[in-house]
């Protein structure tokens, strides 16, 4: 269940509904509920900070039965301490348990905290060729020494680029957040992830949906004739059926919807499993397909 750019009433009223926090991540489902806010890109760690005061307050909940996660955004990458500060104090906070790299690009720098992204007069994202990701990783381990981050982890990133923070690390990456869905599974990423003993966590489990075929033109899954067919056979919806096989590939799914009856929709996917040959059938609608395009917006592919 992660939440974006929502306003502040419906953050409240989805907290206010799930008293019994079914939903065990504000981002993803664990055995924690867990609070996932995205300063510089989506903007709402003040608004999440605001709701969590007044869940302490009222005591719908305590700090230590939540997991929250924030990120550091690329033109922060050389004030790793200031920005992660600045979202404690936006959040109201003393620690994060999570603090993940955004992605695995060094921006020109534009205010601690700021949300834009530099571009050139070609409209091309301004990269900072001074900032390695190893110098910045090394201040995300900084924040761990410090105790204001339990864990810290990677975004974004794929297998060279996770081989090489594993081979600079003291600490290790604890998460490395992805794209992945039934279209782009990423298998060789994720089985190398999962072998190192980082976890895998799907950013865009069911394909991104509505936001993301306006955004960037992509294709969604959901529209494919098997997962249909897969999803009629368990009486499930289609969203469900990609959910539990994010699962089943021992991923962790966080499913984005502001709308209650979907927030119980995405959880109910326990109470049923995809046979082996299903799994099968699944990894053969594959189309290598990224739909998260920031390129759009940066004028650079850095994927490329």
């Amino acid at each position: 269940m992660k939440y974006s750019r929502f306003t502040m009433g419906k953050v409240c009223a989805v907290i206010t509904r799930k008293k019994r926090w079914v939903y065990k991540e504000f981002g993803c489902i664990m055995q924690k509920t867990h609070f996932k806010a995205y300063q510089a890109d989506y903007k709402n760690e003040a608004e999440v900070g605001e709701t969590l005061e007044k869940a302490f307050e009222s005591g719908l909940v305590k700090r230590e039965d939540l997991f929250i996660t924030t990120k550091l955004w690329n033109s922060d990458h050389g004030h790793v301490l200031e920005a992660c500060k600045d979202s404690l104090k936006k959040l109201q906070l003393e620690y994060l348990d999570l603090y993940l790299v955004h992605f695995p690009v060094a921006t020109k720098h534009t205010g601690v905290g700021a949300t834009s992204s530099a571009v050139d007069e070609d409209g091309v994202l301004e990269i900072d060729t001074t900032i390695s990701l190893e110098t910045t990783w090394h201040a995300m381990e900084d924040l761990v020494s410090m105790g204001l981050v339990r864990s810290i982890g990677i975004s974004n990133y794929d297998i060279f680029l996770t081989r090489d923070c594993l081979a600079y690390s003291k600490v290790k990456p604890a998460v490395n957040q992805i794209e992945t869905h039934p279209y782009f599974q990423r298998d060789s990423l994720v089985k190398f992830c999962q072998k190192h003993g980082i976890c895998v966590t799907a950013h865009t489990p069911i394909g991104g949906a509505a936001a993301n075929i306006e955004w960037f033109g992509s294709v969604s899954c959901l529209d494919n004739p098997l997962l249909k067919a897969l999803a009629e056979k368990y009486k499930k919806t289609v969203a469900q059926v990609v959910l539990r096989w994010g699962i089943q590939r021992n991923t962790v799914i966080i499913p984005k919807s502001s709308k209650l009856e979907r927030l119980e929709e995405n959880f109910k996917v326990f109470d049923f499993e995809l046979t082996k040959e299903d799994m099968e059938l699944i990894k053969g609608v594959d189309r290598k397909h990224r739909t998260n395009q920031p390129a759009k917006f940066w004028g650079i592919d850095l994927y490329a």
